[in-house]
């Protein structure tokens, strides 16, 4: 009877943590993921914007092209002197057929009846403009700059990147210690309303008094608040789940409990740390932030350098019946003027913004070696803390290993004692509560391992998604 009743609670909790048709694999849900966080998405848009602001500073040194059209009509009122006497006056008619006389030279008209001589000119330019900078090293300074800009926002990126997967399996494994703890509170609901089945009947035959039962019955409450609280536990750490893979019940697989955790490689903490210190991308963008500050440094000492451009142009210019400037009719003109440039300036005094903004940037440049060797201590410390966790849980994970087998040997005992009379109730429900306790506490050691396991390659810069890949193979199938 009592090996039927064992078995019992096994099937029970067998049939608990069995795997739904329709779970989703840790790599499925980070998928999911990554097409759903918005700050994932953010930082994915930050660094495309950062694509195209670097090839803004590629512009700096380019050359730039420009077309300039213009078209001019004005009204000219020509009001001519009588001409001395002597002068010969020659007569001109003009396309509207007015007569009109004129001196050969200078070109003077009079109307035929004394009154003002009104006439339209047209004008149409077109200067077509190229400039390249020859020698500008603040241009330079530019440059470099965004090249230097974009990898720092591939290396935001990668942080955003290993923050999702953090968050992804996270969750993840919360959700299946949250699920393993309501399901191991269930199963110790049954064995503990055997046990209170059990006292009820060996009170009624006399063979055990009514302190058992009211045990059992305290015990069976007691179970059933904790039920309640690990069911809500499972509500809350499903919805954060859902909230950041976009679906709605996701439903992890549970981790393979055959699986063996192995220890984390290499077993040296501060080949971890030199690891980090090199790779971290936030070492990494504090090195580009002080690169940055030292190139703005040079932007600032140019502020005292000569500039120099070559400069080229192309103009036209077509005159339509004369120029209002002169003030002459004739035929059509075609003015085509073609340069070429080289200019330098020279920068004198500036009121000394150039040397007080040199100050500034020196000061700055300061201030982002501090910011580097503070990453770099962080990120030592980080990853000290992620190796030493790591370490820490496996050994955690070896010692419940052992207290699981040990509880389930004591249980098997007081359960015998009990039945031969030389142990009580309370000796029995203890037992249960201790094993399933310790069951509990051994499933959320080995997540908190593989996801610490993770941690520690986030601390050192070198969790990538395929790490993903090697956590997803100790689940169920």
């Amino acid at each position: 009877m009592k090996s039927f009743r064992v078995s019992l609670i096994g099937a029970a909790v067998s049939g608990l943590l069995s795997t739904p048709v329709w779970s989703q694999s840790l790599i499925d849900l980070y998928n999911m993921a990554k097409g759903y966080d918005a700050a994932f998405q953010s930082a994915k848009s930050l660094y495309e914007a950062n694509r195209y602001r670097a090839d803004q500073g590629l512009a700096q040194i380019m050359p730039t092209v420009g077309l300039g059209l213009t078209a001019t009509r004005s009204q000219v009122d020509f009001r001519g002197d009588k001409p001395p006497s002597g002068t010969a006056l020659a007569e001109f008619t003009d396309k509207n057929n007015n007569l009109f006389l004129a001196t050969p030279s200078p070109n003077t008209y009079l109307a035929n009846d004394g009154a003002p001589f009104k006439r339209w000119f047209t004008q149409n330019n077109a200067t077509l403009t190229a400039s390249q900078p020859l020698y500008r090293p603040a241009n330079l300074a530019v440059y470099r700059q965004s090249a230097k800009q974009l990898s720092q926002a591939y290396a935001q990126l990668t942080v955003a990147e290993q923050d999702l997967l953090i968050r992804v399996s996270q969750a993840y494994f919360d959700v299946l210690a949250s699920q393993d703890s309501l399901n191991f509170v269930r199963a110790q609901k049954i064995a503990v309303s055997e046990q209170l089945a059990s006292a009820k009947r060996n009170f009624e035959v006399g063979t055990a008094t009514i302190t058992d039962t009211r045990e059992a019955q305290a015990r069976y409450d007691l179970v059933i608040a904790q039920e309640i609280a690990a069911d809500n536990d499972l509500r809350v750490k499903r919805l954060a789940l859902d909230t950041i893979v976009g679906i709605k019940n996701a439903s992890p697989k549970p981790l393979n409990a055959r699986t063996a955790l192995t220890p984390t490689l290499p077993q040296d903490v501060e080949e971890w740390v030199k690891q980090s210190e090199s790779s971290h991308p936030s070492v990494l963008n504090a090195q580009l932030a002080m690169d940055i500050a030292q190139l703005e440094i040079e932007r600032a000492r140019a502020g005292h350098k000569p500039t120099v451009d070559l400069v080229g142009s192309y103009a036209g210019s077509r005159n339509l019946g004369g120029t209002a400037v002169s003030g002459s009719v004739s035929s059509n003109s075609h003015v085509v003027s073609p340069t070429l440039q080289v200019i330098m300036n020279v920068p004198l005094f500036a009121g000394f913004a150039t040397e007080n903004r040199y100050k500034e940037t020196v000061q700055l440049e300061d201030k982002a070696r501090q910011d580097l060797e503070l990453a770099r201590r962080n990120v030592a410390q980080a990853t000290r803390a992620a190796y030493f966790g790591v370490v820490s849980g496996l050994g955690q994970v070896k010692a419940l290993e052992a207290a699981e087998s040990s509880s389930q040997v004591a249980l098997d005992a007081n359960k015998l004692g009990y039945s031969v009379g030389v142990r009580i109730n309370i000796d029995v429900l203890n037992s249960q509560s201790q094993l399933f306790q310790t069951k509990r506490d051994l499933a959320k050691a080995r997540y908190d391992v593989l996801v610490g396991s993770l941690k520690l390659r986030q601390a050192s810069g070198l969790l990538k998604e395929d790490d993903l890949q090697g956590v997803n193979a100790m689940l169920e199938r």
